[in-house]
């Protein structure tokens, strides 16, 4: 798509890791949020499938995105196959997403790397299969644990894949891990070592209304201004009520008027 051929490659990002640069990532879910980390410079994108349409990616600018491929239940179970797979990463690719989150099973992350679309993975404390570790917490908190991320990482590896979200695992398993793979790191609360440092705009921006992660930085306070516009919304409904039942709405600027002559010609055929 040439109308975004300013925006990253793959091969960039592999660069920017060979240099040691620092890579800033963001999961988004609107436009707005896609066009402000544009404008601030942001060099990634996270948008989920149902998320990503070419107003998002138009939005997004010169962003990398990642397109999360929905997974299992966690995506309505319409994805099943490799075939399923490689269908919805080729639709979205046609948006213009430049890599392709997928947490299905390793022959089905195979099958697309086969074809050449950039996948990124999911190790450490991945949400979907969490039951297998424990829950929501910190993976590789123990030799063995920590030996079975690296042991992941390596299967990763081997059918080519582009790169992985590294989530919630300690700092210098993470640095270890981080140094010695082709891969792209993708660092939740991963520590300063990963690749690229991945927030949620809704914590970077203060708005989560659950549980805020340990990992997360809040630099706004979105949620009390989001609460504070829901009270003028509850105040203006109110008033537009009073003004109905008043008979203050509708004044005269807000009605259609008719001549005279054409409302008595209208009563005359009518009467």
């Amino acid at each position: 798509m040439s109308m975004y051929h300013n925006r990253p490659t793959v091969a960039d990002i592999r660069a920017m890791k060979a240099r040691g640069e620092k890579i800033s990532m963001i999961y988004v879910t609107t436009l707005e949020e896609a066009a402000a980390a544009a404008a601030a410079g942001i060099h990634m994108l996270s948008i989920e499938g149902r998320f990503m349409s070419p107003e998002m990616r138009e939005a997004a600018g010169d962003c990398f995105i990642q397109v999360g491929l929905p997974y299992g239940p966690w995506g309505g179970g319409k994805l099943v196959n490799s075939d399923d797979y490689l269908r919805a990463a080729f639709q979205y690719m046609g948006m213009g997403g430049d890599c392709f989150y997928c947490s299905a099973s390793l022959d089905i992350q195979k099958v697309l790397c086969d074809n050449a679309i950039p996948i990124v993975a999911h190790v450490g404390l991945i949400p979907s299969q969490c039951t297998w570790t424990g829950g929501f917490k910190a993976v590789g908190k123990t030799a063995v644990s920590a030996k079975a991320v690296w042991d992941h990482i390596k299967r990763l590896e081997a059918i080519g894949a582009f790169g992985a979200e590294l989530e919630v695992v300690p700092d210098r398993v993470a640095k270890v891990i981080t140094e010695n793979t082709p891969m792209i790191m993708l660092g939740m609360g991963a520590g300063p070592w990963a690749d690229a440092q991945y927030l949620f705009a809704e914590d970077v921006l203060g708005y989560n209304p659950g549980h805020k992660p340990r990992h997360a930085k809040t630099y706004r306070d979105f949620r009390a201004e989001y609460d504070r516009l829901q009270q003028e919304r509850i105040a203006a409904f109110k008033e537009f009520i009073a003004d109905v039942n008043s008979g203050d709405y509708p004044e005269p600027k807000h009605v259609v008027p008719i001549k005279d002559e054409e409302f008595e010609a209208f009563l005359a055929q009518v009467g």
